[in-house]
């Protein structure tokens, strides 16, 4: 049976494909007229530490691809609304780098609201983006939910008047908490933290793309 991670990739083409789909059978329409776009996207993340409390080592999280879906409701000429939701897989080490040491596999979904401001132009669109919500973060043993929030640098390329493409760089904060059960394991044979994370900010960094649909 497919894994969580497959089957929100899947999810995520399926998305390009709906949304080309429909991009295309509004194509007739002014552009001017569309005050949504949606655009799925694809990216890789960087960073992630994970303090122990009392110590000084750290799990750290592996660089890896991430997808997500982007939704924008334009507000004004230069403004929109933003809504945000943005997934990675991948794995935790401890940082002094004990051999034969397991890694704990982690995944973090990101959901989250906000809102851009653009620059003047018409084919090329600097913007500014910021969002606020929360990230829930699962472990082979456990999961949580945080507080988070964003802010990233971008531009958007729209070569035609419904498709377009995005590129972007955003930096992820995450304030995670000293007393969550995150990375522990309990039962009737065992009652262990593997971690107890120190309360500090998780900081995460991702460049990304995607495809632009106006609607």
């Amino acid at each position: 049976m497919p894994g969580g991670s497959e089957i929100r990739k899947g999810l995520f083409l399926a998305a390009i494909f709906f949304c080309s789909s429909a991009a295309t059978a509004a194509d007739g329409n002014d552009a001017a007229d569309s005050k949504f776009e949606l655009t799925p996207i694809f990216g890789y993340r960087f960073g992630g530490t994970f303090e122990i409390e009392g110590t000084d080592q750290a799990y750290e999280l592996d660089d890896s691809s991430s997808v997500g879906l982007i939704l924008n409701l334009r507000d004004q000429s230069n403004t929109q609304w933003e809504l945000l939701y943005a997934q990675q897989s991948t794995d935790a080490k401890l940082s002094s780098g004990v051999l034969l040491q397991p890694l704990v596999g982690i995944d973090m979904q990101i959901l989250q609201i906000g809102g851009t401001y653009q620059g003047s132009g018409e084919k090329l669109r600097p913007y500014l983006a910021a969002t606020i919500g929360g990230t829930h973060i699962s472990s082979d043993s456990n999961s949580d939910t945080f507080f988070s929030g964003s802010i990233g640098v971008g531009l958007q390329i729209m070569p035609e008047s419904r498709v377009g493409i995005r590129v972007e760089a955003r930096a992820y904060g995450t304030l995670t908490s000293s007393n969550t059960d995150l990375f522990c394991q309990t039962g009737p044979d065992q009652n262990v933290c593997a971690v107890r994370v120190d309360g500090k900010v998780l900081g995460q960094f991702e460049t990304f793309a995607g495809v632009v649909f106006r609607f």
